[in-house]
């Protein structure tokens, strides 16, 4: 399971990051799920391997223009680039409406089909290799996460029982290992699902739109091999800003992700106010949201970056790529 950032700044874009988009892709194969579509997040696919033409979902968590603004321009390239396959829209209402809206009085012409899926608590999608659910999360809109779980692990033969109840090795294995039933040629029939199990557990990564309440994500993490939550503020910063944005701090999540057990969690969606490096005197650096979460997390701990991209080994270890 591969994550790519395309977008990592809230609101507004900076000189070193854009707003929200997250591609998943899994470990093999070419089609991928796209999470969030901020402002020229088609432009940032140009300096990826991502091709749009591969695209087979698009997963919005809310509707403010930091995380949707770029959707349009990506459907019109996708339909200027010669895409026939059909592509599934997954979001809130207020997506579909604005998506409609855009078709309306830009004349944009899209002829590839688009499913819109309207997400709620029931969400069970499979795309791209992943089962995708969702839960809500609080903020002053709608707003949504979403759990990707592999959905093809490769099966493990129980070489051992078939010895015993006297199959001998040969092709019959193969087929039963590729989850295929069969007759014997003495009549009896071998059920795959009998005599193979996964050979390991399926890898889980939940990435989550604006949100103030961490916790929300507790029935959607279990088993979760990664968190990609927004930490928009730090402490001090969050408690000058107050709560009415709706956003979280660093120390919130780094606490929510090691009550949890979470192993891995990437921070992402920082206010533009921290910057790299400071120029003068009392700028904040990014550094800082690190050193907070670090505090209340022990697991592997990362920023996101645009353009970085990170895999999850079978193991459940996040490797850069």
């Amino acid at each position: 399971m591969k994550i790519t950032f395309l977008g990592t700044s809230s609101g507004a874009p900076t000189r070193h990051r854009n707003v929200s988009a997250t591609a998943v892709q899994p470990e093999r194969g070419k089609p991928w799920v796209l999470i969030d579509c901020g402002e020229a997040t088609q432009h940032q696919l140009l300096r990826t391997r991502l091709s749009p033409l591969q695209l087979s979902a698009i997963l919005i968590t809310h509707v403010h223009g930091d995380h949707c603004y770029g959707l349009p321009g990506l459907l019109a390239s996708c339909q200027l680039n010669g895409r026939k396959a059909p592509l599934t829209l997954v979001g809130p209402h207020a997506i579909w409406r604005y998506l409609q809206a855009v078709i309306e009085c830009t004349e944009m012409r899209i002829d590839y089909p688009i499913e819109f899926i309207p997400v709620d608590g029931t969400l069970d999608l499979e795309a791209a290799g992943f089962r995708i659910q969702a839960c809500a999360l609080s903020h002053r809109t709608e707003c949504w996460a979403y759990r990707l779980e592999e959905c093809e692990i490769p099966l493990q033969l129980d070489v051992q029982r078939l010895k015993d109840e006297g199959v001998s090795p040969g092709p019959e294995y193969a087929q039963l290992q590729q989850g295929r039933d069969l007759q014997l040629p003495d009549g009896r029939w071998l059920r795959s699902a009998d005599y193979t199990r996964p050979s390991r557990a399926p890898r889980v990564a939940v990435i989550a739109g604006d949100n103030d309440s961490p916790e929300r994500l507790t029935g959607l993490c279990a088993d979760a091999a990664l968190l990609v939550h927004e930490a928009t503020y730090t402490a001090d910063v969050l408690e000058q800003v107050g709560p009415e944005p709706q956003h979280s701090c660093a120390a919130q999540v780094a606490r929510f992700a090691e009550s949890r057990g979470i192993p891995n969690l990437i921070l992402t969606h920082f206010s533009p106010r921290y910057l790299r490096k400071a120029r003068r005197r009392g700028d904040r650096q990014i550094s800082e949201i690190k050193t907070e979460a670090r505090t209340h997390y022990s697991g592997q701990l990362q920023l996101a970056e645009d353009f970085a991209c990170w895999l999850i080994s079978r193991d459940g270890l996040l490797l850069p790529l």
